[in-house]
């Protein structure tokens, strides 16, 4: 039962209709994320403007879906961790055994990705305030002052996401179903 209401192309606001037949053109879908965010359509617009501007940095699709993916599982919006577990594996081509370690806050085996996630971590966990150690190993680990402020950027996306699902208490959706934690296996 979800808290909240989630809207239907034909319940949303008006002002929310053309972003919610954008994201069912996009996904094949409603994902219920976008059905809750369209009741504050300045909200549903705010997603994807920052969504918009963070696909433009310079972090590649598998970096962007990392950060996703750590703020999710972090601020415990399991909608959010099984949707960009989704991206990761079908846009980002991540095998199946790095979102699972995603997923679990478990190094993956990729040193720039683990470095990311353990940013990313920081920032979360530390507010933005990361400890000095954790801004070396970040660029120890060949990222860039630019990447911090970007990793920023995608923490940003995720909390405006995973709160507005958390506050909702949305359901997943039963594509992304497969895509859960528990549930996606390392194969």
């Amino acid at each position: 039962m979800t808290r909240l209401n989630i809207h239907t192309p034909d319940t949303a606001p008006q002002a929310a209709r053309p972003l919610v037949a954008r994201a069912l053109a996009a996904n094949g879908y409603l994902p219920n994320l976008i059905g809750v965010l369209a009741g504050e359509p300045l909200a549903l617009e705010a997603y994807f403007t920052l969504g918009e501007i963070n696909g433009r940095g310079g972090f590649s699709t598998a970096q962007r879906e990392t950060v996703q993916i750590t703020a999710a599982r972090l601020h415990g919006c399991d909608f959010c961790v099984a949707g960009h577990s989704a991206l990761a594996l079908k846009k980002a081509g991540l095998p199946a055994a790095q979102v699972v370690a995603l997923q679990q806050g478990q190094h993956t085996g990729d040193p720039a990705l683990d470095a990311l996630a353990a940013f990313t971590a920081a920032i979360v966990q530390h507010r933005g305030a990361v400890p000095d150690e954790a801004l070396e190993a970040f660029l120890a680990a060949g990222h860039t002052q630019a990447q911090a402020l970007e990793t920023v950027l995608g923490v940003s996306l995720a909390t405006l996401c995973n709160f507005a699902n958390v506050l909702a208490q949305s359901p997943i959706n039963a594509q992304l179903l497969p895509y859960s934690s528990g549930v996606l296996k390392a194969a």
